[in-house]
């Protein structure tokens, strides 16, 4: 397999994207080359130092950056030979397997949706979160951004890529789903609330138990948790806070550090017919590994083609 990874892209790159590739060499087993974007004159000597063996790579030389602040269309637009942009041809051309950034989250998305498309019957993708739970383990919790307005059928196809993604990545046997709502009787909440649960239940793909409230949310009781993009993105700020809090307190605590992003790096588009990873801006090392890691572990698993089977003729 071929992983792309834009060494150019977020607040520390290059520096920590290739102390990232040298962490996920050193410590996760591994038939994966990684392929290398960015400025070769920045980054060749960079790994020369990290002493990481050239047959462990491939630089795809990128003279251009696209910056954290500028308009996502029109820099991809412009600057062909951007990492982001080239990642994107290499990835759309079957060059790549996967492609990781940690640079302008809207460049990423708008590079995802216009180069390699929804997969067919899907009608949005979606973005979601790990929550880390009681027991240890974690939850999945989607949408957390892209889709701040959704019709049921959306909530319900969410729930579909949730737990696909539960069931081959996180490893859970048919993950059970949750609806985020204000209470937890059938009948409870707002209009697409209410519209959603009675397809949520009578849907045969899905292990659907019922509303979950906030309160539920970091426990064990579902695997899976749907919401509209608005509310999931106000949890996953307020989760980020706990980490934040934490640090500035100098608060030492295991569950706590388990809210810290870079313990699983970055988050995957699910919907679209190739893997993509987009990273927080503020990756490190820890993050840039884990989202290598994520992608081996999807293509692996082959989850892509599961989501195809899924969706093939079964969605409306």
């Amino acid at each position: 397999m071929r992983i792309g990874l834009d060494m150019m892209g977020g607040d520390y790159a290059p520096q920590e994207a290739v102390k990232g590739v040298k962490l996920f060499l050193e410590t996760v087993a591994t038939k994966a080359h990684l392929v290398l974007l960015g400025d070769e004159q920045a980054i060749t000597p960079l790994l020369a130092e990290a002493q990481i063996p050239a047959s462990d790579y491939t630089i795809i030389h990128a003279p251009q950056v696209i910056g954290m602040h500028e308009h996502p269309t029109k820099a991809l637009k412009e600057k062909q030979q951007s990492s982001i942009a080239i990642g994107f041809h290499l990835l759309q051309n079957g060059k790549i397997d996967a492609f990781i950034s940690a640079g302008n989250t809207g460049a990423m998305m708008v590079g995802t949706f216009y180069s390699i498309k929804a997969i067919e019957g899907v009608q949005r993708p979606t973005i979601s979160t790990p929550v880390p739970r009681e027991d240890g383990t974690f939850g999945l919790l989607l949408d957390v951004g892209i889709n701040s307005d959704c019709k049921p059928e959306n909530l319900v196809q969410f729930a579909i890529l949730g737990s696909l993604y539960a069931k081959h990545i996180l490893k859970r046997d048919n993950p059970t789903v949750g609806l985020l709502n204000i209470g937890e009787e059938e009948g409870k909440g707002n209009l697409l609330a209410q519209a959603t649960y009675p397809l949520l239940k009578e849907h045969p793909q899905l292990n659907f138990t019922g509303n979950i409230e906030g309160r539920h949310i970091f426990s064990n009781k579902v695997d899976v948790i749907v919401c509209e993009g608005f509310t999931g993105n106000v949890v996953l700020k307020m989760a980020e806070s706990f980490h934040e809090i934490a640090v500035k307190r100098n608060i030492r605590d295991e569950y706590l550090d388990r809210f810290n992003f870079e313990t699983y790096g970055g988050t995957p588009v699910l919907g679209v017919s190739q893997p993509v990873i987009i990273g927080h801006g503020i990756s490190e090392a820890a993050a840039f590994k884990n989202m290598i890691t994520l992608a081996q572990q999807m293509i692996e698993s082959k989850l892509l083609e599961k989501i195809k089977e899924s969706f093939n003729g079964k969605q409306s």
